[in-house]
């Protein structure tokens, strides 16, 4: 397992010396010193190429969608094939290749070279970390699984997720909670709410949540600001844990006698091992609020001593290797197959999304987004299809040239701090982000992450599209209801 495990840091090592050699490509100038007047010219050729990314160039983008959407239910053959993590990885290479090439044709290599290594690395490093930590804690039992007890499950989970982070709440509750409704053949509902609940709409409450309120934290947001998402938070957990309750209780009723008797007899309290573990989430918690530009400021001057944080975090995984027992994550069926989908999909994801974030960034003032509840929808949408954390700060920027009064420097995130009408949007723009990343497997990590568990443990989950069917059916009528309530 510490080899796989190796090889995937192999792997996010030779990334790296990929990027580096785009960037000195993108940087080297050609053999002979330009003149003045040829730089100049240059310049210009370079600021036209930019402006002109043709639309076309998001084609690699809807290409990788569509094969995580229809390659595993269009055939048994390829259902197979694409079950292999291996071809996950050369469907992401050939269609990131191929946006690479594009961006490199438009002058666009320094974009590759900063979500490679200041995205996508350090994004695949904490959840690693958060991912193999919480597999060294076991925790024991398996409770009756009751819709009451697997919705304070969920519960937990929710409240969790802002404290712990997203990926790290979902991965510490996702084995428990399947091995409680082992005994049950209802269980898909079971875990498309966990990740509606504990992989998305849980981590709202602190920038230690989700990416994009971190990202805000570091554009100058008070840490304590996201507490005023709790009203949001409260609405939508209260209504999707009722919802949930219901559809569980009804699924419950459907569930054969013989199950429901094996449940009971296999009832045992709960226990927990691998304690030492919660130091280490601690330290990864620990690492992403402190070890950054507002507590080094030197950090913004060389934005490479950043991965001091990316350091420690490879650190705390090697610690909670070496003082957990193996036995610990033998139990709770540990493999690195998770994190492995979600690195060789998220690299081609990351990679392809980059036209679409600039068009979307050049294009964005043309959308006409304006009132509170556009913002709203129109971070969810793109958040549910693209990094919901460079979507975040697209429509922050967009944000404040729409606030900012003519001539004046435009506002940072952290100057709309103290005025209500750039908090209310700012409000919204979060909400959208964090909210609306569980549209679809792929607008948050954990999503893919929980889905990739459950499989492991033998739960049949929708595919893309049934997924978004869920989505649409529960989140978007919650959403209506959430935009009349809170952004109107």
């Amino acid at each position: 397992m510490f080899r796989k495990l190796l090889t995937l840091f192999v792997f996010l090592a030779c990334i790296g010396l990929f990027s580096v050699s785009l960037m000195a490509d993108d940087t080297v100038p050609t053999t002979g010193q330009p003149t003045v007047q040829e730089d100049t010219g240059h310049s210009s050729h370079a600021a036209e190429a930019h402006s002109e990314l043709p639309y076309w160039s998001v084609i690699p983008f809807i290409a990788i969608l569509l094969s995580i959407a229809v390659l595993p239910v269009a055939s048994h053959k390829t259902e197979h094939w694409w079950e292999n993590n291996n071809n996950k990885l050369i469907v992401a290479g050939v269609l990131g290749a191929i946006s690479v090439v594009v961006l490199l044709a438009f002058g666009r290599g320094h974009e590759i070279y900063h979500t490679l290594i200041f995205d996508y690395v350090p994004f695949i490093i904490l959840l690693a970390s958060l991912f193999y930590i919480s597999g060294g804690i076991v925790i024991k039992g398996d409770i009756h699984a009751s819709p009451l007890n697997n919705s304070i499950f969920l519960f937990i989970g929710a409240c969790l997720a802002s404290f712990i982070g997203t990926t790290g709440a979902s991965m510490l509750l996702i084995r428990p909670l399947l091995k409680t409704n082992s005994e049950r053949k209802h269980v898909v509902h079971t875990v498309v709410f966990f990740i509606f609940l504990v992989s998305n709409i849980g981590g709202s409450l602190t920038p230690l949540g989700d990416p994009p309120l971190f990202l805000g934290y570091l554009k100058g947001v008070p840490f304590t600001w996201t507490f005023g998402l709790l009203p949001e938070m409260v609405f939508a957990v209260v209504i999707l844990l009722v919802v949930y309750f219901i559809w569980d209780t009804i699924a419950y009723k459907k569930e054969s006698k013989a199950d429901l008797k094996k449940d009971d007899k296999n009832a045992v309290p709960f226990d927990l091992e691998g304690q030492v573990n919660f130091v280490w989430l601690l330290g990864v918690v620990l690492s992403v609020a402190f070890l950054n530009s507002n507590y080094i400021p030197a950090i913004a001057e060389n934005p490479y001593l950043g991965f001091i944080r990316e350091a420690v975090l490879l650190g705390l995984i090697a610690v909670s290797k070496f003082t957990s027992k193996p036995e610990f994550r033998k139990a709770n069926n540990f493999t690195l197959g998770p994190i492995q989908e979600v690195a060789y999909l998220f690299i081609g994801i990351f990679i392809t999304m980059i036209p679409a974030l600039i068009l979307l960034e050049a294009n964005g003032k043309t959308l006409g987004i304006t009132e509170r509840w556009q913002f709203f929808w129109a971070t969810g949408a793109f958040s549910s299809v693209l990094d919901n954390a460079p979507t975040y700060l697209t429509f922050g920027s967009l944000a404040s040239g729409l606030l900012t009064p003519t001539g004046a420097a435009p506002l940072t995130l952290g100057q709309f701090i103290g005025n209500p009408a750039a908090e209310e949007i700012l409000k919204a723009i979060s909400v959208g982000a964090v909210f609306m990343g569980a549209n679809t497997y792929i607008g948050n990590a954990p999503n893919f992450m929980v889905k990739s568990v459950a499989e492991e443990n033998k739960v049949k989950m929708p595919s893309f599209g049934g997924y978004v069917l869920y989505s649409v059916g529960i989140l978007i009528p919650l959403f209506i209801l959430i935009t009349f309530i809170f952004f109107l």
